[in-house]
C-alpha cells in the first residue's frame, strides 16, 4: 500500500484549517465556534507531524510542538468550557449574541 506524500497530508490539513476557520465565522453557538478553533489547532498539529517526517525525520522537533499544542488545547477547552457553562448559567443560552453582556 502506498504511503501518502506530504503534498496530501498538507491538503488535508488545509482543508481542515479552512473548514475550522468557516466554521469559526459563520456559527453563532459558542460550542461550535470551540470546536471550530479546536479543528484549527489539530490541523496545525498535522502540519508540524508532516514537516517533521518529510523535512527533518532524524528530529522530533515536531513531534514535541505537536504535544505543547495539544496541552495547551486541553487547557483552553477546559476554560472556555467553564466560561460557557456560566455563561449558559446566567442568560439560559449559549448564542454569541447573548454574550455581549460580559463586557461590563
Amino acid at each position: 500500500m502506498m504511503e501518502p506524500g506530504l503534498y496530501h497530508v498538507l491538503f488535508i490539513s488545509t482543508a481542515l484549517f479552512f473548514i475550522g476557520v468557516f466554521g469559526f465565522l459563520t456559527r453563532r453557538n459558542l460550542i461550535t465556534m470551540l470546536m471550530s478553533i479546536e479543528l484549527v489547532l489539530n490541523s496545525v498539529n498535522i502540519n508540524f507531524i508532516a514537516f517533521n517526517k518529510y523535512v527533518w525525520p532524524n528530529k522530533l522537533d515536531g513531534l514535541f510542538f505537536s504535544i505543547f499544542v495539544i496541552a495547551i488545547a486541553a487547557a483552553e477547552a477546559a476554560v472556555a468550557i467553564a466560561i460557557i457553562i456560566n455563561l449558559y448559567r446566567s442568560h439560559q443560552s449559549i448564542d454569541v449574541e447573548n454574550a455581549e453582556d460580559l463586557k461590563f
